[in-house]
């Protein structure tokens, strides 16, 4: 598990009980070393997702314990049935969205404080 979906389960953990997932609280609960600017960034593109409260490796343990002498394809098969690509696809998608969100309201603060200006002139 990345230092990020560490993350991310934290906030939504915490969100789940109805506190407000802060960088003190999540940094609290880690098990992993995270640089503040990570913990910062994260929680800054986080949304929250109740159900993503546990590692997705253990989400889905319906992979057998063969699964060592599998090829990668049959491992490959494994996850998509078991939904765990999707999932971290969503997740990723979910945080890129939140930054483009941001970015696009940011360049809409600044075109009007811009027509603004022009406006006086």
């Amino acid at each position: 598990m990345t230092v990020i979906d560490e993350i991310l389960i934290c906030a939504n953990q915490l969100a789940n009980v109805g506190t407000k997932p802060t960088v003190a609280l999540v940094k609290a609960k880690l098990t992993q070393r995270a640089p503040l600017a990570i913990v910062i960034t994260t929680l800054k593109n986080w949304q929250h997702q109740p159900d993503f409260i546990a590692p997705i490796n253990n989400e889905k343990k319906e992979i057998s314990d063969d699964s060592s002498t599998k090829d990668s394809s049959e491992l490959l098969e494994s996850l998509l049935e078991n939904g765990v690509i999707k999932k971290v696809i969503q997740q990723s998608l979910a945080i890129e969205l939140a930054e483009l969100k941001k970015e696009l309201s940011e360049m809409k603060l600044l075109i009007n404080n811009l027509g603004e200006q022009l406006a006086k002139k």
